[in-house]
């Protein structure tokens, strides 16, 4: 039963490193994407569908990121 216990607290915390580094890594292209889009709405002219497809990519990661910082949340029991 230690052993069980033991193992599901590592495992919790590989899991838990796992999804930091892949925020990590979604807020690093998050801020290559803002950074983009500014230089890209600076030119003119500039690919209107290129924006917002740039702007739609920068929002599901912005959604990623939440969903993923809601896994490290501990569940609260009212």
């Amino acid at each position: 039963r230690r052993v069980a216990c033991f193992l599901k607290a590592v495992m919790d915390e590989v899991e838990e490193s796992e999804i930091r580094a892949r925020i990590a890594a979604l807020e690093e292209e998050h801020r290559d994407l803002d950074q983009m889009i500014a230089r890209v709405s600076e030119s003119a002219p500039f690919d209107q569908l290129q924006l917002i497809r740039m702007k739609k990519r920068k929002l599901a990661i912005k959604d990623q990121m939440a969903r993923l910082n809601g896994f490290l949340l501990p569940d609260i029991i009212a």
